[in-house]
């Protein structure tokens, strides 16, 4: 199959010649999977994606779910493809056999997925929040709660989410005051709002299990206060059934500029309107122990910060592949050299500023999806690898790279699919053409899942000093390897390599430097342009790995494939890095223009 969704050839040198997927079925978890079977699931996950969410991603964008007499209507094709995605199993990729999962390897799972978010990312937000759903309740449920909830969602049954925000608190966990009382019979009774809660309320299944952080009366102030519960919007007995209807309310519904087939919804707990055995509140199940419930949801969001960073390249992917063929098809102007208005016009791909804006966007698209797959292989590394030591180090390196996987596709893939619009001109400025609404919908992932400034905290102030800086030298270290892999295969790629060097160089004296005032709001105040400098240093990482396997391959009939690896690396490098110059000038100040700035001032 050849779709404009995902380049399959390039998943292929991504998994199978960089990252070497098929030596981890060599591993006992995954010893049942082959190559072979990796191509049936990247098969089935794009069929899937072709025949039943591409098709209505206009339809979900222009008809969005509206509020009819206190329930959720929308277009019937969304839940006609998540039951076609149900029935094939792929839910549960990644997760145990006893629990009906297929257990592949997460690289492989996630790239399959990529499918479905560029097809239709709002259609494939439900599964998404599902999978997160049920792997932190795996991780940190009991065995009667993995059986009651996990069970229906791996099945398509029940579809989760995750309720952390309120209105007055938004990212500001520790000032929630959902509160949670505890009853007679082990439950407790949640009280209190939450807001941007994603497929909060909808009829896509039978049920919809809500993750809620809250407090428990008496437990610390802030964050160390905070617990986790399990409450269905119907309440499920002990044998499974269905039982009455939970106090869990549906507010409204938010309107958002894209994205706009996922329901994102304010949810009341606790309102009186439904009455559990006759009571106000909503019931609610603890996970785990009391007062470690962020703890526990981190679980679920450092899988949904990479998930995001997916998505986010999944719809830059799809729209340059689809500005590449508009090029290649639309027939405007000619050669600059040649002035005869009677000779005929040239596909706009012929003229160097539309091969820029093409290049560009693949260097983007591209070494993101690289740095994705990657963060993949690592998660396989940190649960499979036979050697405790080298699970460790996975381990370290993707807590390290959790906010750069996240927030880099989340700015940079949105700059692809922006230069895909001018790629088409006017055309790309209106609904005919996907490219408008790939845009529209890739602006949430800067946002959700914690904004970039918070991945620029999270980056600068825990990961790059947590364990002493171990992180932040382990991925330096894991760099400057490939730099001397490249220094050694001499020509190009010992060129890009001194320039790469440089600039891991000039991350760790940064960091140093930073630190160093011994202002810590001096140096957060730098944390976003930290983010985007080291984020583009991966990213130039991840490019050299790809030259340094491009190189090694030769030619043969992927000549052509093996050259644009090639040319979009030295576009990287000569185009890219060359950014991080002047921020880490900024770094090494560090300046404090923000930070005297006062707010009459503005």
């Amino acid at each position: 199959m050849s779709s404009t969704l995902l380049s399959r050839r390039d998943l292929r040198f991504l998994l199978y010649e960089w990252l070497d997927a098929p030596r981890l079925t060599e591993r006992p978890r995954y010893a049942e999977h082959s190559r072979e079977t990796f191509d049936d699931v990247l098969d089935l996950a794009e069929r899937v994606a072709v025949e039943h969410f591409a098709p209505h991603n206009r339809a979900a964008d222009t008809s969005e779910p509206v509020v009819d007499g206190g329930r959720v209507r929308m277009i019937p094709q969304v839940k006609a493809a998540l039951q076609v995605f149900a029935g094939t199993g792929l839910l549960a990729a990644s997760m145990d056999e006893s629990v009906g999962g297929l257990q592949l390897p997460h690289v492989v799972s996630a790239a399959a997925f990529g499918f479905l978010q560029a097809a239709n990312v709002s259609t494939a937000a439900y599964p998404f929040l599902t999978l997160g759903n049920a792997n932190l309740l795996l991780a940190h449920g009991s065995a009667a709660q993995v059986d009651r909830f996990v069970r229906p969602m791996v099945e398509g049954r029940f579809f989760g989410t995750m309720c952390l925000s309120e209105p007055q608190a938004g990212s500001s966990l520790a000032d929630i005051t959902t509160r949670a009382e505890p009853q007679t019979d082990g439950s407790h009774r949640l009280f209190g709002t939450k807001m941007w809660i994603s497929g909060g309320d909808h009829e896509l299944a039978e049920n919809i299990v809500h993750l809620v952080l809250a407090r428990i009366p008496g437990g610390p102030p802030g964050v160390k206060g905070i617990s986790l519960f399990i409450v269905p919007k119907v309440l499920v007995g002990e044998d499974g059934t269905l039982g009455a209807r939970n106090d869990v309310v549906l507010v409204g519904l938010n309107h958002k500029m894209g994205y706009r087939g996922t329901t994102n919804t304010l949810l009341n707990f606790g309102e009186g309107v439904h009455r559990p055995d006759g009571r106000a509140g909503a019931v609610g199940y603890l996970v785990g122990e009391p007062h470690q419930g962020l703890a526990q949801m981190f679980h679920m969001m450092n899988e949904a910060r990479i998930g995001v960073g997916a998505g986010a390249t999944a719809l830059g992917y799809t729209g340059y592949l689809k500005s590449l063929a508009y090029a290649r098809q639309r027939a405007q102007g000619r050669p600059v050299a040649d002035k005869d208005p009677t000779v005929p016009q040239v596909p706009i791909v012929a003229h160097p500023d539309v091969r820029r804006m093409l290049l560009a966007q693949k260097s983007y698209v591209e070494g993101a999806l690289a740095l994705v797959l990657y963060c993949g292989r690592l998660l396989d590394e940190e649960k499979t690898a036979p050697d405790p030591a080298d699970r460790a180090r996975a381990h370290l390196l993707l807590d390290m790279l959790t906010p750069i996987a996240k927030s880099w596709p989340s700015q940079w893939c949105l700059a692809a699919n922006d230069l895909a619009i001018q790629v088409h001109g006017g055309y790309g400025y209106t609904r005919d053409y996907d490219v408008e609404q790939h845009w529209r919908d890739n602006r949430l992932n800067p946002i959700h899942e914690g904004t970039h400034g918070i991945q620029a905290l999270d980056l600068l102030g825990r990961k790059a000093t947590m364990e002493g800086g171990a992180g932040l030298e382990l991925l330096l270290e894991t760099i400057r390897a490939t730099v001397s892999r490249a220094w050694k295969a001499d020509g190009e790629a010992a060129e890009l390599a001194g320039q790469l060097g440089t600039a891991v160089d000039r991350i760790a004296a940064a960091t140093r430097r930073l630190w160093g005032s011994g202002d810590p709001t001096l140096a957060l105040a730098n944390a976003g342009v930290y983010l985007e400098a080291v984020g583009h240093v991966v990213v130039a990482w991840m490019w050299l790995e790809q030259l340094l396997v491009a190189d090694a391959a030769g030619g043969g009939a992927d000549a052509d494939f093996y050259a644009g690896k090639r040319q979009a690396a030295r576009y990287f490098f000569r185009y890219e890095l060359p950014r991080t110059g002047p921020q880490f000038d900024l770094l090494d100040g560090p300046d404090r223009t923000t930070v005297d700035m006062r707010d009459s001032w503005f």
